[in-house]
């Protein structure tokens, strides 16, 4: 990926994921299932030939920018986002916290 072709995210509700393109060509994904209050982060996928290029990123970004602007709480099960949510503490306020369960 040359640095004058931005990554370029976009969600595509009825695939449920995230694409990542770079100069038109698809460069990764980010597969998620919603409810109306929650989203789910599963799996990143990124092609071969853009790997360590910063598509992961993007697509982690974009999908936490959109929780937030949404006001939807986030679910991680995908490894690598949660590897970069560990160094981007700053959206961690978006994970779903079950409430605790009262005892008698």
């Amino acid at each position: 990926m040359s640095g004058d072709s931005p990554v370029t995210v976009t969600d595509d509700p009825q695939a449920r994921r995230y694409e990542a393109r770079v100069a038109g060509s698809l460069a990764g994904v980010l597969a998620y299932m919603r409810t109306p209050d929650l989203i789910a982060l599963v799996h990143t996928e990124v092609d071969e030939a853009y790997e360590g290029q910063g598509v992961g990123s993007a697509l982690a970004r974009a999908a936490l920018d959109e929780a937030r602007e949404q006001s939807t709480r986030v679910v991680v099960i995908c490894p690598f986002v949660e590897r970069w949510l560990t160094r981007h503490p700053e959206y961690g306020d978006l994970r779903y916290e079950p409430a605790s369960k009262v005892t008698d």
